[in-house]
């Protein structure tokens, strides 16, 4: 798959309107995580881990709100 844009490297979201509530999930879940300051935070100065647990939770998130939706609840 080609990536289009000049953003090599970032994904491409296929509702763009959904970006700024994807932004605040993350540092909702940053902040859970205890990584205060986030948006602000040189992501290259975490931890592949840190990272990882930051995008891990978004999809579990997101996940969930799925299958709720899903079966009407």
């Amino acid at each position: 798959m080609t990536n289009n844009n000049n953003n090599t490297g970032r994904n491409q979201l296929v509702v763009p309107e959904a970006r700024q509530a994807l932004n605040q999930m993350k540092t909702e879940i940053a902040n859970e995580l205890g990584l205060s300051n986030y948006e602000q935070t040189d992501k290259g100065n975490l931890t592949a881990r840190q990272n990882g647990y930051v995008g891990g939770y978004m999809t579990k998130r997101l996940v969930e709100q799925a299958q709720r939706n899903m079966s009407g609840k």
